[in-house]
Formats: structure tokens, C-alpha cells, sequence
């Protein structure tokens, strides 16, 4: 007989639209609130499809959940971690001021790294 200890587990999660297996947790935020859903590969592609013309009229705000949320991009560096020429051309080409040399604000940083 085997003990609990030594019995493998598997856990599949499924879409919530279709119920389809092998979903992954998506998040968004739409009007100050910030939503989960499991999505199957098919699904996120609708999600996606759907969002696309407005994303790509959006400005980016840098809003408070984009900022709390986790990220593998390491949100939260310091800036020696982070390409400040890269930042600089990026805030030249979306018409945000920066200095050619010295610091970038806070503000600006996490506009880019949400732009990333």
C-alpha cells in the first residue's frame, strides 16, 4: 500500500470558456480592475485577436496593476539593470521628455518595461 507521500499528482487545468485541457492563467485589468482566466492556447488567440485594435490605439499608463503584477522581466530592478539608451530611444520615438544623461524618473522606467 502506498502512503500519500509517494503518490504523484497531476493537476490539469482546464479553459473556462470550453473546458478544453492544458489551460494557462491569463491576466488583464479593464477599467481599474484586474481579472484571471484559464485559457487554452485557441482561446488566448481569440482573447488576443479580439483586444489587438484597441491595444494598438492604447497608451500604455503604467497603471498600478501592470506595476504590482509579478513578471519574469524583473519588474522592480534597479535601473543599473536595465539598457538606459534603450529606455532613452524608447521615450524619444513615444514623445516622452528625457534628459541625454542623468536619471529617469521612476515613472518613465516602468512606462517602458510595461511597453516591453
Amino acid at each position: 500500500m502506498m502512503d500519500d507521500a509517494s503518490m504523484a499528482k497531476t493537476v490539469v487545468t482546464t479553459d473556462d470558456l470550453d473546458g478544453s485541457p492544458n489551460a494557462e492563467t491569463v491576466t488583464f485589468s479593464f477599467d481599474g480592475r484586474s481579472f484571471e482566466i484559464d485559457l487554452s492556447k485557441k482561446s488566448r488567440a481569440a482573447l488576443e485577436k479580439a483586444l489587438k485594435p484597441y491595444i494598438d490605439a492604447a497608451r500604455s499608463t503604467g497603471s498600478r496593476s501592470a506595476r504590482s503584477a509579478p513578471s519574469s522581466r524583473g519588474r522592480g530592478r534597479r535601473s543599473g539593470s536595465v539598457d538606459l539608451a534603450a529606455v532613452r530611444a524608447w521615450a524619444a520615438e513615444n514623445g516622452i521628455a528625457v534628459s541625454d544623461r542623468g536619471r529617469i524618473s521612476a515613472s518613465v522606467l516602468e512606462q517602458y518595461q510595461a511597453a516591453q
